[in-house]
């Protein structure tokens, strides 16, 4: 099994998770609340994290992601929903304050 690095800041926390796995199992791999998940549907903004690095590796949002970023002000590409996400490499995220 590949695992694949998801660094998480500013908490600075390394999570290894196996190859796409979504960025929810976050979760369950540690006892903090890393990024703090919401509804899971990509419809209420709680999970938005900027993308550092390795933003390839979380694969290419769909247009309702990329509409719904661009309404809270978020459009340009560095920004992801992280429940819309599959780690697929290794990736450095930043979790945005609440918006």
């Amino acid at each position: 099994m590949t695992l694949r690095q998801l660094t998480i800041l500013p908490a600075d926390r390394v999570v290894l998770l196996p190859d796409a796995s979504p960025l929810t199992e976050v979760e369950y791999e540690t006892d903090q609340r890393l990024i703090p998940f919401g509804c899971r549907s990509g419809s209420c903004g709680a999970c938005v994290v900027e993308v550092l690095q390795g933003g390839p590796a979380l694969g290419e949002p769909d247009d309702d992601e990329l509409d719904f970023l661009d309404d809270l002000g978020l459009s340009g590409g560095a920004h992801r929903l992280a429940c819309q996400c599959r780690l697929r490499g290794d990736v450095t995220v930043r979790v945005v304050d609440q918006i």
